[in-house]
């Protein structure tokens, strides 16, 4: 079978068989073709940069592991784990089991906290920010990456998500601005070093109701750890600790931005209001009108 002819019958059984989920709409049939070829070829690409490149020949050998590949992603194994790369923000990132997939969703936030880092860095002058939760490193990463002037200090619970947002630390060539180490929300930074330093604070926690996480799709709640889905009983534990320990590490006027659950932004941003902490609160929506982004001003 040629290659065209492969890559046709491929994408017509996808759109017959595979299910892509919501928060992955990157992941087309198209796109997902195009990686698992890429990947079988030695070039391993996300979804969403398999779609810039043209598709070589591929040998015998590399025809089976893209057949390998295929029936993987038919049998429900997400696809950044078959190709081993995620693209968030432009950038590509090393990404398996140890940690969340960062989703398209979790952009919105990247975005806001890009934006806000460009008012700090207009003066010449470097932006500190703190990275909580971080999982793979994809935020602070790609702060650091689009913007020259960000130093950012990277934590998670979870001591494998640590690993790997190490490994792409060293992958993207940011070890001189990025640093992750292990640590329970701010646990790693009580010190003296890091008090009121932080220009802005970013942190995409878990915030899924503990009742709620086992309904989550069987691709996720096999493959990802629950760690980074499970928020505690009402999903906003995490988030309230966040919004009450964030402001010892906020320099004067400095900012933090979270993600939160469809339905959970009106009542977070209650809860900033409410700790009489931070003087100007502010929503983001997506395009659908839901609140997913909580901006939070430092009240001095």
């Amino acid at each position: 079978m040629n290659g065209r002819k492969l890559y046709q019958n491929t994408i017509s059984k996808f759109e017959h068989e595979l299910q892509i989920l919501n928060d992955k709409s990157e992941e087309t049939p198209d796109s997902t073709v195009r990686a698992c070829w890429l990947k079988a070829a030695g070039i391993p690409k996300s979804a969403e940069q398999s779609l810039k490149y043209t598709l070589p020949i591929l040998t015998e050998v590399q025809l089976n592991l893209f057949d390998e590949y295929i029936n993987k992603r038919l049998n429900k194994i997400p696809l950044a784990h078959i190709t081993g790369r995620q693209s968030f923000l432009g950038i590509e990132l090393v990404i398996d089991q140890r940690a969340l997939i960062p989703r398209k969703e979790t952009e919105l936030l990247a975005n806001a906290a890009l934006e806000l880092s460009y008012k700090y860095s207009k003066k010449n002058q470097e932006v500190h920010i703190m990275d909580i939760c971080c999982g793979a490193g994809n935020l602070g990463l790609s702060l650091a990456y689009h913007n020259e002037y960000c130093i950012v200090y990277s934590t998670d619970l979870s001591q494998d998500a640590v690993d790997l947002a190490n490994e792409n630390i060293v992958f993207l060539h940011l070890k001189n601005r990025v640093s992750a180490v292990q640590g329970n929300l701010f646990s790693a930074f009580q010190s003296p070093k890091y008090f009121n330093k932080a220009n802005f604070i970013v942190c995409n926690p878990p915030y899924i109701p503990s009742i709620k996480v086992s309904e989550l799709n069987a691709e996720t709640l096999e493959h990802e750890p629950e760690i980074a889905f499970d928020g505690g009983i009402s999903g906003l534990e995490l988030v309230g600790k966040v919004i009450k320990e964030a402001p010892l590490y906020l320099a004067e006027n400095g900012w933090l931005l979270m993600e939160v659950g469809v339905g959970q932004g009106d009542f977070v941003s209650l809860l900033c209001k409410r700790s009489y902490s931070y003087k100007n609160v502010e929503n983001i929506k997506d395009k659908d009108g839901n609140v997913r982004v909580v901006m939070a001003q430092k009240n001095n």
